[in-house]
């Protein structure tokens, strides 16, 4: 979970009082591609580089300069580019010079490893919102213990480096897991070392997009106990004294359980989409339960955002389980649960995680004490 900031939607102009919706679109989600440079244990996305059925489906720079166009047109003023890992994209400068021709605020997640002095030179010239990176580790042994790539340390180094030194706004995250855990506190003061007020950790590991079961197995036995993400969350005294000022009621008023049956009570498609590389569209970038997405290949963006987003928000819980025991949560804000990473977990959005509950509770006790 990254740090909990309160927002009050009511008082954008944006926000629709009766609808109890966004009347329009501000920024949308775009993974370039799902391969990747490196072979994270975690990843729950990543394909190999060299992969050529994930690079044919990829959408090219026209694709994406036309939906980047109905997006501005439906309000747009920011993109997120995401991947797998974007630099692989041979066309990746041309991508993003397009993007900040068009007036749209650009943001970059990267593991920095593809950084080479023509990106340098390009986000000096043209800044990005700013550019996220992720540490795997504070030392070479760690990191490639998670990323299982030679040489992945040093070229991590290089290209963070490069991006300091020519001062691009960058932020700094680290995923907590079973391959770094006693490396963690060495990896927050490295992170912060190099950045003190943009450094977080996320000890959340996402299931497979693909659902692939070997790899889903091991993202498992990656996971923190609910005991060691409390202990860590209670050792990072901004992350906790944020849990403490605004997990005592639900982070989004506008959005809390009325323990009616309505499936999402979340943020997904109000104001922001997400594409998936292959043109896919999805109210978020986890959710593609059969039913939730369209592919923009096949329909338009307009048709996607007006007509599609609001069939997907009136969907109806069908576990009665799910409804007695989730929908009716106290400390619903404190879960990790959503229908997006129920439906990676079980194969319904509707349906209970016992692993998520626990983490809740957990958390629900050490606010408490």
């Amino acid at each position: 979970m990254s740090e909990v900031k309160r927002i009050e939607i009511q008082d954008l102009n944006l926000w629709d009082h009766k609808k109890k919706q966004f009347r329009a679109l501000y920024s949308f989600d775009l993974e370039l591609t799902a391969r990747c440079n490196l072979n994270c244990r975690h990843c729950y996305i990543n394909l190999p580089a060299n992969d050529k059925k994930a690079k044919e489906k990829e959408l090219t720079l026209q694709e994406i300069e036309e939906i980047s166009d109905q997006a501005i047109d439906l309000g747009a003023v920011w993109v997120l580019l995401s991947g797998g890992e974007p630099l692989l994209r041979k066309d990746f400068v041309d991508i993003y010079l397009m993007l900040k021709h068009k007036g749209l605020l650009v943001s970059v997640f990267t593991n920095a490893t593809m950084i080479k002095p023509e990106h340098v030179k390009l986000f000096t010239r043209f800044p990005p919102r700013d550019i996220e990176v992720t540490i795997y580790g504070s030392q070479k042994e760690i990191y490639e213990r998670v990323t299982r790539k030679n040489g992945s340390f040093s070229s991590f180094l290089q290209g963070l480096n490069l991006l300091f030194e020519a001062g691009v706004r960058i932020r700094l995250k680290a995923m907590a897991m079973r391959s770094n855990i006693e490396d963690l506190d060495a990896i927050t003061e490295f992170g912060q070392k190099y950045t003190k007020d943009f450094y977080r950790f996320d000890p959340v590991l996402h299931l497979r997009y693909d659902h692939d079961k070997i790899r889903n197995d091991e993202i498992r036995s990656e996971r923190l106990s609910p005991k060691d993400i409390i202990g860590l969350e209670m050792g990072d005294k901004r992350r906790f004294d944020s849990l403490k000022r605004n997990c005592d009621e639900l982070i989004i008023e506008t959005f809390k359980f009325r323990q009616d049956d309505h499936l999402f009570h979340c943020g997904a498609g109000n104001g922001n989409f997400s594409i998936g590389y292959d043109g896919t569209f999805k109210l978020c970038s986890s959710l593609s339960a059969p039913g939730t997405t369209v592919n923009l290949r096949e329909v338009s963006l307009r048709k996607a955002w007006q007509e599609f987003v609001p069939q997907v928000r009136n969907l109806r819980i069908k576990d009665s389980d799910y409804l007695r025991r989730c929908a009716k949560c106290s400390i619903m804000n404190l879960c990790l649960n959503c229908p997006a990473h129920a439906f990676l977990e079980t194969g319904k959005m509707d349906s209970v995680v016992p692993y998520f509950c626990d983490v809740a509770f957990a958390r629900a006790e050490a606010l408490k004490n």
